[in-house]
């Protein structure tokens, strides 16, 4: 019985994704490097020429752009046309086109549907072959192929024009969905096709002389392989449950655009690339040998692979990972992978010390002076995770440090809520050691959060170093940049995580309080019934809810209000009245917060409130007229002069002027000791 093929059908069921527009042109070059091997000649003597076919139509003003632009413009391509010198479309190899799926070239990995893909991409294919009959005679044979007609229009002649084989597939028609998803340049077409026909170069025997020539240039593959490699490819083979596998480690010069790949091959095609920057310990951005930076590439071929490549040779019919019933018997790609990477990490171990070396010193310069709360995890880090790219960024080694902590804190919590419970027939040195591990796992961890506060501190004494600092433009920066740094502006501690408060510059006891609020006008905080749209630059309430706390009883302890007056660095205007004076101001904003009758932040009236003490600082610099206006006040300079204090009894209030200089210094010695346990610089 005949069987019938629709071949209309067949298409439909054909797959070709989009990116791969161009693997239609790549078979036909394929085929033409078979249709030479068919030959009695050597593969030196043949050629193939790939012609691209641009569009012929061109706006008016196409010819200035280019000149503006140069090769940025392009006309679009419409098709390819791709001449060899092999044995062309004789009867046999005739026949075989007219079988789909036919097995005709099964020993040279074909398929037998690479044409059907012609018609996936392109609208057309035009053939014109002229081959050479067993007794030497040359004829012409012409036809077209199309998803309509299939093979329409062939004619043979007895005569023909050439004077040797010579056989032209002209693709017409490309498909504009695969057009545009397609590389555009003669270089990017030159390149990608390399890629594809890359083992043909490598392997024993070599490739044709392939030219690719667009409207103004043509490109050698043989130019491209020299630009490309450089060295000879080496090959070794393993097994994988009792299948073999050949790997061909090649490098390539640095100014190819690959980066390091695996290559699986199948049917001695390229069927997909998968990059392995990172994959393996040390392999980030180039490697260097005594010839130079490279970048590597090794391309995997096994008859396994020929048996489970998709007929379209878009990817492989493999599992990722084997189910538990066929783990034993069946390959994954998973597998493959893992055997072709310890394989490539050995090639390329003796390249890989310097990265590593400079990944630990990366990492190391990283924890010790910008991120010491993980190195109390670094020891539960496997080590080959810490061979990290030396070129990374802070913000993505914070990312994967952080990663890895957050993994343990969740070991941490499952491990927690097992631990009070010993497991079924376990014995009490089992759990005890459970037990000390959890418990050392714990203690690393707040370890790193107590390291993770205190490098904290130490970048924000840097931001506020650099705030003090004059300008480039001569000029001082704005006491806002300051104040937010202390705390962010127009917020309250309803408002702000705490952690986004750095009150500890000021005075340490600071960070307990009731409430906290920065530039906010006084009528508009709950916890005082004040009318006043005066802004304050911070407020401070340690208020308590508790009656008794509050008491008239001398030895319960009280409530406290804190004001806050920031002003611009270096500025020596100081002057009587709130306007100019920042002690004054502390001294009103404390007097209208009592007058308003002081609440707590659940609106409960605080009995006495004139009676609560006030405690005001004023942050600026000690400049001639800030100096006067302290001497006036009756404070008391420090011993470095870099500062004044003293008691108002008329306000009940604890006074204290803090140049920014003391405010650092300050800070820095109150933590010096905690900076020089993580080993973060000081000065």
């Amino acid at each position: 019985m005949r069987l019938e093929t629709n071949l209309q059908g067949r298409l439909r069921n054909t797959s070709l994704p989009y990116r791969h527009g161009l693997l239609p042109m790549f078979e036909a070059v394929i085929n033409s490097i078979h249709a030479i091997e068919e030959t009695e000649d050597s593969m030196s003597d043949g050629k193939i020429l790939i012609e691209v076919i641009r569009s012929t139509q061109q706006s008016l003003d196409f010819t200035n752009q280019q000149k503006k632009r140069g090769p940025d413009i392009f006309e679009d391509i419409i098709g390819f046309k791709i001449t060899d010198n092999g044995v062309g479309f004789n009867e046999v190899n005739m026949q075989s086109f007219l079988t789909l799926d036919s097995d005709y070239k099964a020993d040279k990995g074909g398929r037998g549907i690479g044409r059907l893909l012609w018609l996936k991409a392109f609208k057309r294919a035009y053939i014109n072959s002229a081959y050479q009959e067993k007794n030497g005679e040359l004829k012409l044979r012409t036809f077209t192929f199309d998803a309509i007609s299939g093979v329409k229009d062939e004619k043979i002649t007895e005569t023909t024009p050439y004077s040797e084989r010579l056989t032209t597939v002209h693709l017409d028609g490309f498909l504009e969905k695969f057009r545009e998803a397609s590389y555009k340049t003669t270089e990017a077409l030159a390149n990608a096709l390399f890629e594809h026909c890359l083992w043909y170069f490598v392997r024993e025997g070599g490739a044709p002389n392939i030219i690719i020539k667009d409207i103004h240039e043509q490109i050698s593959l043989d130019d491209v392989y020299e630009e490309h490699m450089i060295s000879s490819a080496e090959t070794e083979n393993i097994e994988i449950k009792d299948r073999e596998f050949e790997l061909t480690h090649i490098k390539l010069r640095s100014n190819s655009s690959h980066s390091h790949v695996i290559a699986f091959c199948a049917a001695k095609r390229l069927v997909n690339e998968e990059s392995i920057s990172g994959k393996i310990p040390g392999l980030y951005g180039r490697l260097r040998d005594e010839a130079g930076e490279f970048v590597y590439a090794c391309y995997v071929t096994s008859s396994f692979l020929d048996e489970t490549v998709r007929a379209e040779r878009t990817g492989f019919n493999i599992t990722e990972k084997p189910g538990e019933l066929f783990a034993k018997t069946d390959i994954s790609l998973g597998e493959i992978r893992d055997a072709v990477l310890t394989k490539a990490s050995d090639h390329l171990s003796d390249y890989l010390e310097e990265n590593k070396t400079k990944a630990r010193d990366r990492l190391e310069n990283f924890v010790s002076r910008k991120a010491p709360r993980y190195r109390p995890i670094l020891g539960r880090i496997p080590e080959d995770k810490l061979i990290i790219d030396p070129n990374i960024s802070d913000k993505e080694l914070d990312l994967i440090l952080h990663k890895y902590l957050a993994e343990i804190e969740e070991q941490l919590l499952v491990a927690g809520h097992d631990i009070l419970n010993p497991k079924e027939n376990e014995g009490f040195p089992e759990y005890q050691k459970r037990l000390q591990e959890y418990l050392q796992k714990i203690e690393d961890i707040k370890k790193s959060d107590l390291a993770n506060y205190v490098s904290h501190r130490r970048v924000i004494l840097e931001l506020l170093e650099k705030a003090i600092e004059r300008g480039e433009d001569g000029r001082y920066a704005r006491e806002d940049l300051i104040h937010n740094l202390i705390m962010p502006m127009r917020s309250d501690s309803n408002q702000v995580m705490m952690d986004s408060c750095n009150l500890w510059l000021i005075d340490e006891r600071l960070a307990f309080h009731d409430y906290l609020a920065s530039d906010k006008t006084l009528g508009s905080m709950p916890i005082s019934n004040s009318k006043e749209t005066k802004e304050p630059d911070l407020v401070g309430f340690n208020v308590y809810d508790n009656p008794l706390l509050v008491s008239e009883k001398q030895n319960l302890p009280l409530a406290s209000i804190v004001v806050v007056e920031i002003k611009r660095p270096m500025r020596d205007d100081a002057a009587k009245g709130e306007a100019k004076d920042p002690i004054e101001q502390a001294l009103g904003y404390l007097d209208r917060i009592r007058r308003g009758e002081v609440h707590t932040a659940r609106g409960r009236l605080i009995p006495n409130s004139e009676d609560i003490p006030g405690f005001c600082y004023a942050i600026c610099d000690i400049t001639p007229s800030i100096k006067r206006r302290c001497e006036l006040m009756g404070l008391t300079p420090t011993y470095d002069y870099l500062g004044y204090f003293g008691y108002n009894p008329n306000f009940k209030a604890y006074i204290e002027v803090i140049s920014f200089d003391k405010l650092v210094e300050a800070a820095k010695e109150r933590n010096k000791a905690f900076f020089d346990k993580l080993g973060l610089p000081t000065t």
